[in-house]
């Protein structure tokens, strides 16, 4: 270290300067250590400034000698553990707490919690909550109970917690616009183009609510389901989220969510993304007259005759590669929308139909059917086996199947026999694919490439029903439960930011597993020591700036690490 003397505004300006070795580019850079003042300020309080400084950048490189001098601990060996004493813990969720800081939400807990007036630090339950959620996800009760796993101030009590739960959803829509905003201000968001989807989440009661009902569960089960409807960029990082009764139909979510995202983020003109659930006359009716786009999947097997004989049609086929071809028309076409009488009345569009085909995507969904067909072939022999429940998927290739209405089980008063007809009808569209949109100016394969982004939001999907464990829910109270899932929204966010900023070159459950990995266990006199790095940690070493390279740590460094990631 030395003493800078520099220029600033016309004025001498001091500062003690340290030379570091880049670990990417390997080139000698310089950073500022300690910021210490114009020198004319200065020498009103010391006679000669500069070699005050200097002799002070002396002692700090001393200093900082001794530090990386090899360091005695004596140990004890008949020293015994200490019950409840949490001798081990994480650090690598400074790499969350380093996106936690950037996208401002320690400030905005503060400003709100100042509002409420809270007894409790707001900021500090949702850092736990967060983390946690990520990397080590379980009921509330549970995360405090472990809290202590991190480098973190976990003075509160489990009571507020949940008094937190019941605050935080009181700005729940507050906090995802505050996030949509961050993101485009730090991490240039577009919202030309997104994405939606709607899934489910059941719970572990029979009790039925406003919000907790039944409805159509994607896991086919028979518990109160509560709907999600999620809108993701095309980065795949989620931008709004909204909740909805479990008896909701799939296609009656998505105009709320977008009148919401419309209203509310100053977003323009959309081009939305969707699955065939969400293709309804009156979603495509009404994005239209908002001057919004649309990009659909439109079943083939369940299409009108004119589709299916417009895709089993050789004609105007592109052949590219082996195993795919596509091809694609402008489709004027009548749809019934609802009208304020309450019926229907028929509307014509004008859109562009994409067909394609792909090899692929054949042996996918001939693999796909293969256990359903067995099943059912194994129905036809053995009925008795088999009920209404634990049919499912394979019923429908069986002729003169009938349940009982009240058991479910199998009435044989006419032989069941396999509807080879059935089989033979659907394989015939095993591998075709169709796509329609108002966006007739963008090439076939630019629609196809817009699509196949959906699979995002299936991931999201997955990760929160399987990595941050966001199903099955097991709070009671609906304030709760709003809390659960906005928790899960931010958890959510970070983890698809932080496999951004990495690249996207891994996936989340290997960078969980990577930085659950990234702990140490405590030593004498307030040293640590990690046991483990690897690609991952040491891209987030290099990338995030987040240094978990060290094998020894003392308290202190630990702090100056976690202290870094809070510098925004």
């Amino acid at each position: 270290m030395y003493l800078k003397v520099g220029v600033s505004n016309g004025r001498r300006y001091l500062s003690i300067v340290q030379g570091y070795r880049d670990p990417v580019t390997k080139k000698v850079k310089h950073r500022t250590i300690k910021s210490l003042g114009y020198l004319d300020e200065l020498e009103k309080q010391y006679p000669d400034p500069i070699a005050h400084f200097r002799g002070v950048a002396e002692e700090m490189t001393q200093k900082a000698a001794l530090e990386k001098q090899p360091v005695t601990i004596s140990l004890d060996p008949e020293e015994t553990l200490v019950e409840n004493q949490a001798n081990r813990k994480n650090l690598g969720y400074a790499a969350l707490s380093k996106l936690y800081h950037k996208l401002g939400l320690h400030i905005f807990f503060y400003n709100k919690s100042r509002s409420f007036k809270s007894e409790f630090n707001t900021n500090n339950i949702m850092k736990l909550l967060i983390y946690s959620r990520i990397l080590a996800p379980a009921s509330k009760k549970k995360t405090y109970e472990e809290r202590d796993r991190y480098f973190e101030n976990t003075e509160f009590s489990l009571d507020d917690v949940y008094r937190c739960l019941s605050q935080i959803v009181t700005f729940k829509d507050d906090l995802q616009l505050y996030l949509h905003r961050q993101m485009k201000d730090k991490f240039g968001r577009s919202t030309e183009l997104v994405y939606y989807d709607v899934t489910n989440y059941y719970f572990e009661t029979e009790r039925q609510d406003e919000m907790k009902r039944k409805g159509v569960s994607k896991e086919h089960r028979p518990d109160p389901i509560i709907q999600m409807g999620l809108l993701m960029d095309t980065k795949g990082l989620p931008i709004l989220y909204e909740l909805f009764p479990g008896n909701t139909n799939d296609c009656e979510t998505l105009m709320p969510v977008l009148d919401k995202v419309k209203r509310d983020y100053e977003i323009g003109r959309i081009i939305i993304v969707e699955d065939k659930g969400i293709n309804t006359a009156d979603n495509i009716a009404l994005s239209l007259v908002k001057g919004d786009g649309y990009v659909y999947s439109q079943t083939v097997r369940g299409g009108n005759k004119e589709l299916k004989s417009y895709v089993l049609d050789e004609s105007g086929y592109r052949q590219i590669g082996e195993g795919y071809k596509i091809k694609s028309r402008l489709y004027p076409r009548e749809i019934a929308v609802s009208n304020v009488e309450g019926g229907r009345s028929k509307v014509r569009i004008d859109e562009k139909q994409v067909v394609f085909y792909s090899a692929d995507y054949d042996r996918k969904a001939k693999a796909e059917r293969e256990p359903a067909l067995l099943k059912a072939r194994d129905m036809v022999k053995n009925p008795s086996k088999y009920n209404k429940a634990i049919s499912y998927g394979a019923a429908k290739y069986v002729k003169n199947l009938v349940f009982d209405p009240k058991t479910g089980e199998i009435i044989t008063k006419q032989k069941p026999v396999f509807d080879e007809e059935k089989l033979r009808e659907e394989e015939k569209f095993d591998g075709y694919y169709a796509i329609v949109t108002s966006e007739w100016k963008k090439s076939d394969e630019e629609i196809v490439e817009i699509y196949r982004g959906l699979w995002q939001i299936e991931e999201a999907f997955k990760i929160t029903k399987s990595d941050l464990e966001a199903r099955p829910v097991y709070l009671s109270r609906n304030d709760h439960i709003q809390a659960h899932f906005l928790i899960c929204f931010v958890a959510l966010l970070i983890a698809r930011l932080l496999s951004l900023c990495l690249d996207n070159k891994y996936t989340i459950p290997r960078i969980v597993e990577s930085l659950n990995k990234a702990s140490g266990s405590r030593l004498e006199e307030n040293w640590y020591v990690f046991d483990y790095a690897d690609e991952i940690t040491n891209a987030i070493t290099e990338m995030l700036g987040v240094d978990l390279s060290h094998k020894y740590l003392r308290l202190g460094d630990i702090k100056n690490i976690l202290g870094a990631t809070k510098k925004t």
